[in-house]
C-alpha cells in the first residue's frame, strides 16, 4: 500500500507538468489554456527507493473563473482530508495571489506535511523573486522548473523524509483475499455488501455518498472466505454539492490499491458512465482483478435494452481490455449475488494462477512459428523462449533476437492467445518482449 500525495494548487502554476514530471510520462493534457487537465489525474512515482502514488487535484475544475475559486477550496480540503503529503504548487512569475493566499490560509492549519514548490524558477533573478513566499506562513520553500526539472530532486528528497509510515502488510500467505467494492456513489455499494452479509451494516439512503468511511467486513458464507471492502461510499461531504468524479477516483485510490480483486457497482438506470471508466481504469492501471456489476437490473425495462446490448456496449468502452466478467444484478430483490460472489472468486483464482514453463512454451513457440511477428526493414524476428515471471499479478516475457522490433499490435496478439488458451478473465495481463 503506498502514500498517497495530492499537488494542490491554482490552475496554471504548472501543477501538471510536474505531475507528469512525476510518474515520468506525459500523462496529463497540457495546455497553456487554465484549467486543461482532464482525466490523467492518477500515477505512481519512486523516489530514493520509496513508492507513492500521486494525485493532481487540477483535473476536474471546471466553468469559469469564479467558480474556480470554490472548486480549489473543495479540492484542497479534499486533499488535507486524504492524501499523507501535500505539494503546495505556486507561480514565481505571478508572485502570491489571493488565491494562493486563501490556499496558504487552509494549509496552514494541517498537521500532515505540506511542502511549498514555487515554480518556473529559471534563472538566478527568479531565484531572488521567490523570497516573497515565506509570507505564505509555510516556512521552507523549494524553487524548481517543472520544464526541465531542476529543484524537483531537493524536493523529493524532503517528501520521501517526511512521508509517515505505512503499517506493514502481512505475510501473503497470511492474508484474506481482499474485494473492494468501488462505483460511482449511489451505485448501490452499500446496499449489495448489506444484502451479503444479511444485516444492515451500512446506512443506506437515496442521497449519494452516505457511507462514511472504508470498512472491512470477513465474509465466510456459502464456503466463501475473504474480505469485503466498502471504499466509503466514495461520498461526498455535505459542503461539496457538485464535482464527484473527482471525488471517487479519490476516494477509490487507497482502497483500490489495497485490494486484489475490485467489484465496479454500475447503476444501471444511468449506463457506464465516464467515471466509471475512470474506476475501472484506475484498477487496471494498478493490475488489479476486474468484475462489472451492473446493478438495479430490476428497474430497467428489459424490452427498450437486452443484457446483450447493454454488455456490448460497456464492452466497447471498456478496449482494449474487454476480458472481464460482466453480471447484472439487483442488491435489492437480492437477484445473482452469489454468481456476482463467484465471479469475483473466479478473477482471484485467474489472478494467481501459474502457467508451467513447458506448457507454455510447447504452446506459443507453436502459435510463433505459424504467425512470426512482421519483419521490419528486411529484418526477421525470432522468438525462441518464453516464460511466466515470478510476479504477483500475471507477467510473460518472450526472448527475441530484435525486441525493439514487436510493436503493440504483436504483443496485443500474443495476449489474445493468451487468453484464449488459458483463462485470464478479469485480470490485466502485461507481456514483455525481451533481448535472448
Amino acid at each position: 500500500m503506498n502514500n498517497i500525495v495530492a499537488i494542490v494548487g491554482r490552475p496554471n502554476v504548472g501543477k501538471s507538468t510536474f505531475f507528469n514530471r512525476l510518474i515520468q510520462r506525459r500523462e496529463a493534457i497540457v495546455d497553456s489554456v487554465s484549467g486543461v487537465t482532464r482525466d490523467r489525474i492518477y500515477g505512481k512515482s519512486e523516489w530514493n527507493g520509496k513508492e507513492f502514488s500521486v494525485i493532481d487535484t487540477g483535473g476536474y475544475i471546471k466553468g469559469s473563473d469564479d467558480i474556480f475559486e470554490a472548486e480549489i477550496r473543495k479540492q484542497v480540503e479534499l486533499a488535507i482530508e486524504e492524501a499523507d503529503a501535500i505539494i503546495f504548487v505556486v507561480d514565481v512569475e505571478e508572485g502570491i495571489t489571493p488565491m494562493d493566499a486563501e490556499v496558504a490560509k487552509l494549509l496552514r492549519k494541517v498537521t500532515k506535511p505540506v511542502l511549498l514548490a514555487v515554480n518556473k524558477v529559471d534563472s538566478a533573478s527568479r531565484e531572488k523573486d521567490a523570497f516573497e513566499f515565506y509570507n505564505l506562513g509555510l516556512g521552507e520553500y523549494f524553487t524548481l522548473s517543472g520544464m526541465n526539472g531542476s529543484g524537483t530532486g531537493d524536493l523529493l528528497d524532503k517528501l520521501v523524509e517526511v512521508l509517515p509510515e505505512l503499517p506493514e502488510t502481512p505475510d501473503e500467505e497470511e492474508v484474506l483475499p481482499r474485494f473492494c467494492v468501488v462505483g460511482r456513489p449511489n451505485a448501490g455499494k452499500s446496499s449489495f455488501i448489506n444484502a451479503l452479509i444479511g444485516e444492515d451494516r451500512y446506512i443506506v439512503t437515496d442521497i449519494a455518498g452516505t457511507t462514511r468511511d472504508a470498512i472491512d467486513t470477513r465474509f465466510t458464507k456459502f464456503g466463501f472466505d475473504f474480505n469485503l471492502v466498502d471504499t466509503a461510499g466514495i461520498r461526498r461531504k455535505a459542503k461539496v454539492k457538485e464535482d464527484l468524479e473527482f471525488y471517487s477516483v479519490m476516494r477509490s485510490v487507497r482502497a483500490i490499491e489495497h485490494s486484489d480483486v475490485c467489484i465496479l457497482m454500475v447503476d444501471a438506470t444511468r449506463g457506464f458512465e465516464s467515471q466509471d471508466q475512470n474506476i475501472f481504469w484506475l484498477a487496471q492501471k494498478n493490475r488489479k482483478g476486474v468484475v462489472i456489476l451492473v446493478n438495479k437490473w430490476d428497474l430497467i425495462e428489459k424490452e427498450t435494452m437486452t443484457m446483450r446490448e447493454y454488455e456490448l456496449r460497456i464492452r466497447e468502452q471498456l478496449e482494449p481490455f474487454t476480458d472481464v466478467p460482466i453480471l447484472f444484478i439487483s442488491a435489492l430483490t437480492k437477484q445473482r449475488l452469489l454468481k456476482a460472489l463467484e465471479a469475483a472468486v473466479t478473477v482471484y483464482e485467474n489472478r494467481k494462477q501459474r502457467i508451467a514453463t513447458s506448457k507454455f512454451n510447447e504452446y506459443m513457440l507453436d502459435l510463433i512459428e505459424r504467425f512470426p511477428p512482421p519483419a521490419l526493414k528486411g529484418k526477421y524476428i525470432k522468438i525462441k523462449y518464453c516464460m511466466q515471471l515470478p510476479t504477483p499479478v500475471p507477467q510473460f516475457v518472450f526472448f527475441a533476437n530484435l525486441p525493439q522490433y514487436v510493436k503493440d499490435p504483436y504483443k496485443r496478439f500474443l495476449e489474445n492467445k493468451i487468453r484464449e488458451n488459458w483463462n485470464f478473465s478479469g485480470v490485466p495481463i502485461d507481456i514483455y518482449i525481451r533481448d535472448k
